[in-house]
């Protein structure tokens, strides 16, 4: 009987590139260990249809696949390393940790991006050390993929973390806050507080209101009740209170989603062609984050914003949030309101709790 797999081995050399392509394909479909040299030969292949199929084949084998794909990070040939990077990134075995260790050196932007990622899934804490300078790399993408990484390591690379909070170079401080958010770990909320109020760089500072919302521990309450009377930081410091969910934040947000003033406005705010200001995505974002809170006694305020158009659409979504505890409010409303586009956001937002026509 035939062997199917030397049969498609062979047709790996053929002439013809659709034909190195089909047999590419068939041989990750076959799953067989003698496949995978010569698939990784095609990684050279002149046609990209032929290397995307390799590709395809060899992560299919997985595990089977790790020995040769380590050696293909030492080729000369940047595109094997590029290709081999990216599907040992996708299998992520320990086995290839040394070797993507010193694919983080390669001068080859994607391959260092690729070794990121697959040392972040393997999650072995030996790689914080080697994945902090990659937080300065030159290449944006390279950055994001060694702080995802990092985050995904986990509590290993807090430390470290909280340390490049003090770095002098402002990307490795932005990247090690996203990273700090994306861990979410209770020790970094001090250090981010700290942070918050030293850092000048506008952008860092944004982040740091992201991944204090994103760790959600209220310790971080007050301070971004404070933050919200500068109005570059206002909308973030209400988004991030919604997430935190502390009934602290509850007055002040009612207050926002009023339109009560907080303070100055942003100088360089200018309304949009249809007039839309960041004070209205505020008072929108408000409603959201009273909904997030879900404090029953905001429910008079999201009524209150049921009748703004501004924040109609926020308020009626905010109020489902509180499920049944909204009837007694809303039902008035759908009596007496004579307004239709205001009507109908009250029956939706009733039909959403539950609520039918005939019911008590």
């Amino acid at each position: 009987m035939a062997d199917t797999v030397s049969e498609q081995i062979a047709a790996l050399s053929d002439e013809d590139w659709a034909i190195r392509e089909e047999a590419a394909t068939l041989l990750g479909a076959l799953n067989d260990a003698r496949a995978v040299l010569p698939l990784t030969k095609l990684l050279r292949d002149t046609d990209r249809a032929v290397r995307e199929a390799a590709i395809g084949s060899l992560s299919a084998l997985g595990s089977a696949s790790v020995p040769a794909l380590a050696g293909c990070l030492a080729d000369p040939a940047l595109q094997v390393q590029e290709a081999a990077s990216a599907v040992l990134a996708s299998i992520a075995d320990a086995r290839v940790f040394r070797p993507l260790v010193e694919a983080l050196g390669s001068r080859d932007w994607i391959v260092r991006m690729h070794a990121a990622k697959g040392l972040g899934r393997i999650g072995d804490p030996e790689a914080v050390s080697v994945l902090m300078p990659l937080l300065q790399d030159k290449v944006k993408a390279v950055r994001e993929e060694a702080s995802s990484a990092l985050a995904a390591i986990g509590a290993a690379a807090v430390l470290g973390l909280i340390q490049a909070l003090e770095h002098d170079d402002w990307l490795v401080r932005l990247h090690a806050v996203e990273a700090l958010g994306k861990l979410k770990s209770p020790e970094s909320v001090d250090p981010l507080l700290r942070a918050l109020f030293n850092e000048r760089d506008s952008a860092i500072r944004e982040d740091v209101v992201r991944a204090l919302g994103a760790i959600r521990d209220a310790r971080a309450v007050d301070y971004l009740v404070t933050v919200m009377k500068e109005p570059g930081l206002r909308l973030l410091a209400v988004e991030a209170l919604g997430h935190i969910g502390d009934s602290r934040a509850v007055p002040l947000l009612r207050r926002v989603v009023e339109g009560v003033p907080l303070g100055e406005p942003r100088a360089t705010a200018t309304p949009c062609a249809d007039g839309w200001t960041d004070e209205m995505a505020i008072m929108g974002m408000a409603a959201r984050a009273l909904g997030m809170i879900a404090d029953g006694v905001a429910i008079p305020s999201l009524i209150v914003a049921l009748r703004n158009t501004i924040t109609r659409s926020e308020a009626a979504a905010a109020l489902t949030k509180f499920g049944p505890a909204v009837i007694p409010s809303l039902l008035p409303m759908l009596a007496k309101e004579q307004d239709e586009n205001i009507r109908y956001h009250v029956r939706e937002t009733l039909t959403a709790v539950g609520w039918r026509p005939g019911r008590v």
